[in-house]
């Protein structure tokens, strides 16, 4: 018998994927050959696979087998418990079947189900005389999931599972169709972070996406354990530790795109809290230009590139995108001339011809003890993760003092606190002022999504700082004040969803040491005077430089001072 997911509406369903530019040829492909192998329905194979969400696939299938597609957040708990209450002792096998019924206003039933097309069950349903000529619907698994569990009641899951059982939960074959099918979900919205966090009677799924935090799903702790240990299981996690923090790492496909899955656990009031950081194996992106710095801030970050040694440093918090800017300067000067080698914590993406090495402090492989061995493989360029202690930061100045490049992040608030933080560290002023060559501090803010802004008003300081601003470096970036666009706000459109944002963008605040900021930094000057200097030679603040992403119409006010805070602000 053929199977009706597959030619749905008599079509072929994969076909119609194809043609809706939801799938891949060769992911359509493998998944039938694996149902060719081992059965079940096509759909389900895909998005086990990781070729499609849920998302993609329910309409679709809805559509050509002639059904309501109905999603959780469309049905009212009242109806669901009124119906179930009229049906009785027969309401525990709907939910045990997976059922969802309802009345609507006229008294007709409805039945909503993954499967709807199982006859066995329809012909068991349509025995009651009550549902006997119910409209049946077509509903998300993961959905209706939730409210099955809601409205059964369910007892939350003892913590005491022992191995055994926790391996079973994450070799269930819905549980693995969840979190690949989480993780799909989570690609095409562009995210870079999933959290998924427990509470007392249910966990939340969020998305990370350009930057916030948005609330997926939420689903009941009865199946917590199983999701949980599906995801340590696959990161090489011990599933049975529960009491300490854990780390673990994925490669898997989904959506049709290669990507690594970093994983971290951590122990909370009511059961771990896991987040999985999405990083896409193959970075196409990896392009100074792509990093949205202005023409006269490209031209300086490349010619500190070129420097034959030093110290560039790269700073700002957690998820500003630093290593996105390390990665794409070692992309640009990996010309197959110059040796460059790599140390992190860990290592996010892998390098073409690139020596990358990650630490692991449990064996007593720091920074400090990796650097010491790359002076032996005679190194052009090093990039170091993060300079976090004095050791590796007098290291690092002495491999940029010795004739290499060296770059790193440091974790500060702007870039002239940079310089301060190395002297906190330990290191001697002459010995930073000699090494350091140059600071990019940056933030990354929210683009406006192009499809929906709206051309807006703006308070006249604003403009008229940020004007002055882009006017004074009009010459190095190619524009003209006429060429400046106005003020925009945003709206919100399906593309964006909703948000009005799509995307973001760096601003950076650069600081190059020339002779006098030197000599300054070897005298151990004030910070004060450190920074009257820089400006006098063309510094510009994170929020000055925020100021000027607003007046052309990038982003909003609020964006820039949600992200930068005042930073750098004069």
């Amino acid at each position: 018998m053929p199977d009706p997911y597959s030619i749905a509406g008599g079509q072929l369903l994969g076909q119609l994927l194809l043609e809706r530019g939801l799938l891949r040829a060769a992911d359509l492909e493998a998944g039938l050959g694996y149902q060719a192998v081992h059965g079940g329905r096509l759909g389900a194979v895909l998005m086990r696979m990781g070729s499609i969400t849920a998302d993609s696939l329910y309409p679709v299938l809805a559509e050509q087998l002639g059904l309501g597609l109905v999603r959780a957040v469309e049905l009212d708990e009242d109806a669901l418990r009124a119906a179930l209450a009229l049906l009785g002792s027969h309401s525990r096998y709907l939910l045990d079947s997976a059922v969802l019924p309802w009345q609507d206003e006229h008294g007709g039933w409805h039945m909503a189900s993954a499967d709807p097309l199982q006859a066995d069950l329809r012909e068991s349903i349509a025995e009651l005389a009550l549902c006997r000529d119910a409209v049946w619907h077509l509903m998300p698994e993961a959905e209706l999931a939730q409210w099955q569990q809601r409205l059964a009641h369910t007892d939350l899951v003892s913590q005491a599972l022992d191995v055994r059982a926790l391996r079973e939960l994450a070799e269930d074959a819905p549980v693995i169709a969840l979190v690949n099918n989480l993780v799909a979900q989570a690609v095409e919205a562009r995210a870079s972070d999933i959290h998924l966090e427990p509470g007392e009677r249910e966990f939340e799924v969020r998305l990370r996406i350009d930057g916030v935090l948005h609330l997926r799903q939420t689903m009941g702790m009865d199946r917590y354990p199983a999701v949980a240990s599906r995801i340590k299981l696959i990161a090489g996690i011990d599933i049975a530790e529960r009491r300490l923090p854990q780390d673990g790492r994925i490669s898997m496909r989904a959506a049709g795109t290669e990507i690594d899955v970093r994983v971290s656990s951590i122990p909370a009031v009511f059961g771990e809290s896991i987040v999985l950081r999405l990083l896409p194996k193959r970075r196409a992106d990896l392009s100074l230009e792509r990093l949205g710095m202005r023409p006269v801030q490209l031209a300086s970050f490349r010619r500190w590139l070129g420097m034959a040694n030093g110290l560039v440093l790269v700073t700002g918090p957690t998820g500003s995108g630093k290593s996105t800017t390390l990665y794409s300067a070692l992309a640009a000067t990996n010309d197959s001339t110059r040796k460059i080698i790599t140390v992190e914590d860990p290592v996010e993406f892998r390098l073409p011809h690139v020596i990358q090495v990650q630490t692991q402090a449990d064996i007593g492989y720091t920074f400090a003890r990796a650097l010491r061995a790359f002076l032996r493989h005679d190194p052009d360029v090093i990039m170091i993760g993060e300079i976090r202690d004095r050791e590796t930061a007098e290291i690092a100045i002495q491999s940029a003092l010795t004739g290499h490049l060296v770059l790193a992040t440091l974790h500060t608030n702007d870039a002239l606190s940079a310089i301060t933080r190395l002297v906190d560290m330990g290191v001697e002023p002459f010995l930073v002022a000699a090494a350091l060559r140059a600071v990019v501090a940056q933030r990354l803010v929210r683009r406006l999504c192009d499809n929906c802004a709206k051309a807006g008003d703006a308070p006249a300081a604003v403009i008229d700082a940020a004007l002055a601003l882009a006017l004074s470096d009009a010459a190095g970036d190619g524009m003209a004040q006429d060429d400046l666009p106005r003020w925009r706000r945003p709206v919100g459109c399906p593309a964006c969803e909703r948000t009005g944002f799509r995307g973001r963008i760096g601003i950076y605040e650069m600081l190059s040491l020339g002779t006098e900021l030197q000599h300054a930094v070897a005298q151990g000057l004030t910070m004060d005077r450190i920074e009257a200097l820089a400006n006098t030679q063309g510094r510009r603040s994170l929020a000055q430089e925020g100021a000027m992403r607003v007046v052309t119409g990038m982003t909003t006010l609020e964006e820039v001072l949600r992200a930068t805070g005042g930073a750098g602000a004069d």
